[in-house]
């Protein structure tokens, strides 16, 4: 296997669906014509063998359970939920399961922020978020979650096509066939979860063993994902986010989006006030959940990065608060020892 094995970040874990088995429905993907127009594209961009795409494309179906798991949820209210969201990860299990993993691959955790600047605890959150330490990585053939997504899910079918490409791409740098690997109902691989076009592109082979084994390696998802954040702009020793009051209307803020463009200085302006640096940079983010008093914090530049993972603020605030808690949890053992 080739330095280019590793995955970029879904929400929801695999695991937590149905078994993706008995789900096929309709005829084999190497019936459709986009998939057999696909084909050709492969050979015809990158050499592979129409012959043999074609077999492997033979061996699967669209995937119902995948393709219900990607649409959003039909009650608008379960969409966006601060407080249900949080709960699903800022549990004793994940904290716990956190403290023991930096404990367990702390020469790792301490070399990967060493070289990449990203602190441990932020490394730990990640993968307690994606897979629970490697505990929950998925059971969907990824070739067969990607088909399903790229020719049966229109809303976003350039994206799924393209990390089908990347897929199989990816499988034939290292050798293995893409009907072998598994993964979650969108396609995320291993125990950092990367999408196969951010495993090509950011994962390195930490352990030094020549290959990257993102799904049996702890030593290379560690560093892949300290690399990931560092490629996207992570900045060493810079605050993450801190609570924030508003008083006025913060819509238009929030209709900015989460990339930090006001400065805090510029933020109390529009009636946001929070104590941080005032000339840092800063985006409003709001945690809703129904029936209660929306949650407001400021995420500067290293919030940002943590949402480029997963593109949500109910992410990366998650991952925030997780990696708060491992680091208390983390300090005290240090502490008594």
């Amino acid at each position: 296997m080739n330095k280019r094995f590793a995955t970029l970040l879904v929400g929801l874990l695999g695991g937590l669906l149905p078994h993706p088995g008995y789900s096929q429905q309709g005829p084999a993907f190497s019936q459709d014509p986009e998939v057999r127009a696909f084909i050709v594209d492969m050979h015809e961009q990158h050499g592979f063998d129409i012959a043999h795409l074609t077999r492997q494309f033979a061996s699967i179906r669209p995937n119902t359970v995948v393709l219900r798991a990607i649409r959003p949820a039909a009650v608008p209210e379960q969409q966006r939920s601060w407080q249900r969201y949080r709960e699903r990860f800022l549990t004793s299990t994940r904290v716990d399961g956190g403290r023991a993993f930096w404990q367990r691959h702390a020469v790792d955790l301490q070399r990967a922020a060493a070289t990449y600047g990203v602190p441990p605890e932020v490394i730990v959150a990640i993968i307690g978020v994606e897979t629970v330490y490697g505990q929950n990585m998925g059971s969907f053939g990824v070739l067969e979650a990607l088909a399903s997504l790229a020719f049966q899910y229109p809303p976003r079918a350039d994206f799924f096509r393209s990390e089908l490409e990347q897929f199989l791409l990816l499988a034939r740098e290292n050798g293995v066939s893409p009907l072998s690997i598994k993964g979650s109902y969108a396609g995320a691989i291993g125990i950092p979860q990367f999408m196969p076009s951010s495993q090509r592109r950011f994962a390195v082979d930490f352990d030094g063993d020549d290959r990257i084994d993102l799904r049996n390696s702890n030593s290379d998802a560690i560093g892949s994902v300290a690399r990931f954040l560092q490629q996207h702009g992570w900045q060493q020793g810079a605050p993450i986010a801190v609570p924030a009051t508003v008083t006025g209307d913060p819509a238009a803020l929030i209709a900015a989006g989460i990339k930090p463009a006001l400065s805090v200085q510029e933020m109390a302006a529009y009636g946001v006030h929070a104590v941080a640096d005032a000339e840092r940079t800063a985006a409003l983010i709001d945690l809703v959940t129904p029936g209660v008093a929306t949650e407001y914090w400021l995420g500067f530049d290293n919030f940002y990065v943590i949402t480029r993972y997963n593109r949500s603020s109910f992410y990366a605030m998650a991952v925030f608060q997780l990696a708060e808690s491992l680091r208390e949890a983390h300090a005290r053992i240090t502490t008594s020892r």
